[in-house]
C-alpha cells in the first residue's frame, strides 16, 4: 500500500493542465478548513469551489471497483471508511459554504475540466454581482 500514489495522480495531472490551460488558477493538496489531514486535490478557495478526485478502488467506484479476496473482511471495513469519510467531508465542505465536485479517475479530463471551469465562473460571477451562494 505504501507505493500507492495518493497524490498527484494521472487524472489528476491531466485535469490540472486542461484547468491552467483555461486559464484557471488554483490551489493544490489545499487542506480541508476544519479538518485535520484531509485535503482538496483542486481548490478554488476565493469562490469556495472543492474538486476531488477518487480513484475507483480507494473510493468504491459502482463501475470499476474491486473487491480484495485476500484478507477480505479488513479491506471491505477499510474501503467503507473511505467512502464514509469522503461523504463527511464533503457534508462538511457544503456546510461552510463550498462546492463540492467529485469526480472518479476514469471520466475524462476534458469533461471533469469543463465542468469544473463552469462551476468556477458561475461563483465568480455570483460573487461580483454581491451573491454568496
Amino acid at each position: 500500500m505504501s507505493k500507492q500514489v495518493s497524490k498527484d495522480t494521472a487524472a489528476e495531472l491531466a485535469v490540472r493542465r486542461l484547468l491552467h490551460a483555461a486559464g484557471q488558477r488554483y490551489r493544490v493538496e489545499y487542506p480541508v478548513p476544519g479538518m485535520a489531514r484531509r485535503r482538496i486535490d483542486v481548490a478554488f478557495p476565493s469562490v469556495k469551489v472543492a474538486v476531488l478526485i477518487d480513484g475507483c478502488f480507494w473510493h468504491g467506484c459502482p463501475e470499476h471497483a474491486t473487491q480484495p479476496k485476500s484478507n477480505a473482511e479488513w479491506w471491505r471495513k477499510k474501503l467503507d471508511r473511505n467512502m464514509a469519510r469522503d461523504t463527511e467531508t464533503t457534508e462538511h465542505l457544503t456546510t461552510a459554504g463550498w462546492e463540492v465536485l467529485r469526480f472518479w479517475e476514469h471520466e475524462p479530463p476534458e469533461v471533469v475540466a469543463q465542468v469544473v471551469t463552469a462551476a468556477v465562473e458561475r461563483r465568480r460571477t455570483r460573487q461580483r454581482l454581491g451573491r454568496n451562494r
